[in-house]
Formats: C-alpha cells, structure tokens, sequence
C-alpha cells in the first residue's frame, strides 16, 4: 500500500490524534518485534486504518503502554496493540514481499529484489497461517502484472484488481461484518490505486511505465475527471463504513474517510497548478 489512507491532522482533536498515533507506534512496535527492522520499514498510514477500524468493529481486549524508539528517543510514546494489530502486522508483511517480488518480476529492481530476500523467510511461516489469503493475493498480482504488460487501458477493471487485494485484507472474520467489510476494502482499494497512478503518471509516461491515465493525463479537464471517479469510490466505502457498528474510534475514521484520504490528491493538484502557471507566465513574457 502506499500512505494514502491517511488522518487530516489539523481538523483532529487533540485526544484523538494521540489515540491515532498509539495505534501507528503499537503496529510499528508489532512490526519490530515480529518481524525485525526489515519488516519494521514496511509500516503504512493505510494498515494503521485497517487496525483502528477492525478495532472499533470488533473490540478485542487493547494492551496499553510506552515506548522509545529511533524516531523518539527522549520521549515514551504510547502504545495500543491488541489481536488485530497482530493480524495487521502479519498482512503488513505479506503485502509488502510479494509486492516486491512482483516489482522485481515487472521492473527488475534490485532494491525490491534485496528486500524480497530480507522478508522471504519471516514471510514462509505467514503463508501457511493465511494459505488462502495468500494465494488470493498472488494471483491478483500476477494477473494485475500481466493487464500492465499488455497496456490495458480499462481503467474500472486495473483498479479493481487491486481492490480484491485490499478487500482480502480487510476481510478478517467470516462472520456478519464479512460482506460490508470486503465491499469498503475493496472500494478504498480502487480509490488507492487511482490516486497512486494520478500522482506518478507524469513521471510514468517520462520513463516509459505503464499507468491507466497515461493517455488521459493531457487532456482537458483531467483532473475533474479523476476527482468524480474519487469521489465515486469513496462514497461507496463510506456507505458500506456506515452500516458497521462503529462507536469506537469512529471520529478518527470519519476524518480519515471524509477528510484525510484527500489530502495527498489536494497537495498533487495543488503542485501541477503551480507548475502550469509558471508555464503559462513564461509563456506570456
């Protein structure tokens, strides 16, 4: 995944900002203990989302306490963990090395190859407690990989791939909450994968990489369009997040939902409209 899920910092409250990062440093502090620093460095705003929502929705027991760390050295920073931050973190990992695996496939980088190599036997003991998850995951990617290499340019079909990936995620129990669970996984994974490819299509086309907005992108109203189709799927998550029964945790997930998975969109357009202005100010001198 890749940090779009995230809070909206200045329209939180204070007390929820706090229980927000307890969350982040119990999953970072799982991680560490589990899975060493390699797996460490594979924590996401988006599976700190999946802890607090699976947390509010279900309410296991929540250990809490403190702890130091590189980034906090002087100060404890709190910290809750609980079953769900273990199953996280697990997910966390698993994601993580076979999507490495699958960028060394597509790309041949050597970066992703090494760090495939760090998390390949940590990940060995996941694959036989999550088979079935596992063997989900890897077949959207391959088939996600093979819709690139052939330059598919429906772009419903490309980010619904990755969205059974999000949705394999989120489903945690076969219970209940199981089907509104998959549907908001499964649309917040689409609206991941479009914002991805509208912020990297620019540097895409430049190098030659497959992107689904890669003939759009130049277009008229581009970014209008690319916002409706945000919006779109947002609106289908949040429906499907509203009819969990949700009292926990549920200010910080609306703001995450409503406000803050927009931030990252808002800083990009914000960027290219400064960029075309210059342009256009050159221009006219």
């Amino acid at each position: 995944m890749f940090g779009y899920v995230v809070m909206n910092k200045p329209e939180m409250k204070f007390k929820d900002f706090d229980l927000y990062r307890s969350f982040y440093c119990g999953l970072c502090r799982e991680l560490r203990e589990k899975y060493g620093i390699s797996g460490q460095i594979s924590l996401t705003y988006d599976m700190t989302f999946v802890v607090i929502l699976l947390s509010g929705l279900y309410e296991p027991p929540t250990r809490k306490g403190t702890t130091r760390c590189i980034m906090h050295p002087v100060q404890k920073q709190q910290v809750r963990k609980n079953a769900i931050t273990e199953y996280a973190a697990d997910m966390n990992l698993l994601f993580t090395y076979y999507k490495c695996v699958d960028d060394w496939k597509d790309e041949k980088k050597y970066s992703r190859l090494g760090y495939a190599k760090l998390l390949e036997r940590k990940n060995a003991s996941l694959v036989k407690q999550y088979h079935k998850k596992t063997e989900t995951i890897i077949n959207l990617l391959d088939q996600l990989s093979c819709w690139e290499k052939a330059g598919e340019t429906d772009i419903d079909k490309m980010a619904g791939c990755f969205g059974k990936i999000m949705e394999e995620i989120f489903a945690y129990r076969e219970d209940e909450w199981e089907c509104s669970l998959r549907r908001m996984g499964f649309y917040l994974g689409k609206f991941i994968y479009l914002l991805d490819a509208y912020e990297d299509v620019e540097k895409d086309k430049e190098s030659g990489s497959y992107n689904p907005f890669s003939k759009d992108y130049i277009m008229e109203g581009f970014e209008e369009k690319v916002r409706q189709i945000l919006i779109m799927m947002l609106a289908e998550a949040c429906r499907e997040f509203e009819k969990l029964p949700i009292i926990k945790y549920a200010d910080i997930l609306r703001n995450i939902l409503y406000s803050g998975v927009w931030v990252r969109f808002e800083t990009v357009s914000q960027k290219r409209r400064e960029v075309q202005e210059k342009k256009e100010n050159v221009r006219s001198i």
